[in-house]
């Protein structure tokens, strides 16, 4: 069988971080490593690529269509699928990804076969090799009407969760049997564009899987499990054998979250001959409790932590569930200061602040003093306990896929107009970026090329911010 992988091209008015942040679709490579072996499978990367679908299509005739799925893709994924059964309308199409996770009724569409709702080897292979579906493949039967019973979310957020969300970890498993290495041959002819923060080219890679911080702003622990697990060394060593960049970008929730992961850090990079630039997520909790390993982590190509310190009010941090509070946000970056681990820092703006907030606000990122920041609006993603509490004050409907993305003001401000609101977003980031992340010192740091990267990713966000502002209509909260 003729298997055609697909990642769509964003839509352009969204607000992404995929100027800076553009990613190697791992998920579409771990299913290629799944296939290759009984298909002829081929990935499309039209994130990559100018190359129209249709002509695709003509080109390679394939038996089935897959693609991948974030929450703005949604229309995108849709329109590829209705491309894709207008040109032969007995090629099946399938999508997963993490929205068909979280929200696969988004695909229920004439144009969509099946819905692949949560991924295993087994079910994979089951539908792909033997054409049987499995639990976790939703297939369009009498008008996608699924067994409460197969739909998992609705299990872990009716039986599993309270009722702010958070899960009890103690018995939760993660399969560490299906945890599937991608193949990386599989975009290789993309792999020169793929970047992080301006490292280009940059690989992504994984060594944990889970998450029991349970923030409830995330996705990710909700996807992966509320209990952490550590993979295999010898799986590792093995996918970082594919790996020919000098850089890794590690996916995981928090590098820093186990002693056990920290020192596999040291010793599987550390140990190489040519060391990697090494970036990864960790939290200030994390940071705190392995203040000693830190100068043996940047010994072994750690170059910088995404580090998520969220909010200069304790109350806030508080209500989003964070371990840390604002005092340990200080000494977390004085921490890394010290050993010389840049800090690329994110934050959200509450929708309640008012103007003095974002003034206060401001001030908070001076003295934290990050290498690069960046901060989005408090997004209440659809699924997740959040939406229910600002249900009242939404401005986009479920369905306005394309705006449920980090950067979008999606909850309507309690204290300022929504036009106002984007005044501040847009005065507050111009402050970050051209004064807060010091252009010499990062040209001097990154060189000219990654500069470039990143002065053009902030330049769109811009531009996408004061279109939003103008175009904000001038309401409030009562």
């Amino acid at each position: 069988m003729k298997i055609l992988l697909v990642r769509t091209k964003r839509i352009p008015q969204a607000i992404t971080l995929s100027d800076i942040m553009f990613s190697e679709p791992v998920g579409l490579e771990i299913l290629y490593g799944v296939l290759k072996n009984d298909h002829d499978v081929e990935i499309f990367d039209m994130m990559c690529e100018d190359t129209p679908l249709t002509t695709k299509l003509k080109e390679i005739n394939p038996d089935l269509v897959g693609f991948t799925s974030l929450c703005i893709d949604v229309h995108q994924v849709i329109k590829g699928a209705k491309e894709v059964k207008a040109y032969n309308s007995s090629v099946r199409v399938v999508v997963g990804g993490t929205q068909a996770y979280l929200n696969p009724d988004a695909f229920f569409h004439d144009a969509i076969d099946a819905v692949f709702h949560y991924t295993t080897k087994k079910n994979l292979l089951s539908y792909f090799n033997e054409g049987i579906p499995t639990k976790g493949v939703l297939i369009k039967k009498d008008g996608y009407k699924i067994p409460a019973s197969d739909n998992v979310m609705i299990e872990i957020m009716n039986e599993e969760t309270t009722i702010d969300g958070s899960r009890n970890c103690e018995h939760e498993e993660i399969d560490l049997n299906e945890a599937l290495l991608p193949d990386r041959s599989s975009t290789e002819k993309y792999r020169k564009y793929y970047s992080y923060f301006g490292y280009k080219p940059a690989a992504i890679m994984q060594i944990s899987r889970g998450c029991n911080k349970q923030c409830n702003f995330c996705l990710r622990w909700r996807i992966e499990g509320c209990r952490e697990q550590e993979l295999d060394r010898e799986m590792i060593e093995e996918d970082l054998r594919q790996i020919k960049e000098d850089t890794i970008m590690f996916y995981d929730n928090d590098i820093l979250g186990s002693e056990e992961r920290v020192q596999r850090v040291i010793e599987i990079f550390g140990g190489l001959k040519r060391k990697k630039n090494l970036i990864a997520y960790a939290s200030v909790a994390g940071i705190l409790n392995h203040e000693k390993s830190l100068k043996t982590l940047q010994n072994a190509g750690l170059k910088a932590l995404l580090v998520g310190y969220e909010s200069f009010k304790d109350e806030e941090m508080v209500r989003y569930r964070k371990k840390s509070r604002v005092k340990d946000n200080y000494k977390a970056a004085d921490l890394l200061k010290e050993v010389g681990i840049d800090v690329w820092a994110s934050f959200m703006a509450h929708p309640d602040w008012d103007k003095e907030d974002f003034k206060s606000f401001r001030r908070y990122v001076k003295e934290l003093r990050p290498e690069i920041s960046s901060v989005s609006p408090l997004t209440p993603f659809p699924n997740l306990p959040l939406y229910a509490e600002y249900k009242s004050r939404l401005l986009f409907e479920k369905e306005d896929y394309e705006k449920w993305s980090f950067g979008q003001v999606t909850v309507l401000p309690g204290k300022i107009s929504l036009k106002d609101y984007y005044r501040e977003m847009l005065k507050t980031n111009l402050y970050i970026n051209l004064i807060l992340n010091r252009p010499t010192m990062m040209l001097k740091k990154y060189g000219i090329k990654r500069m470039m990267s990143l002065t053009v990713g902030s330049a769109k966000s811009f531009f996408k911010y004061r279109n939003l502002m103008q175009n904000a209509r001038d309401r409030k909260t009562s």
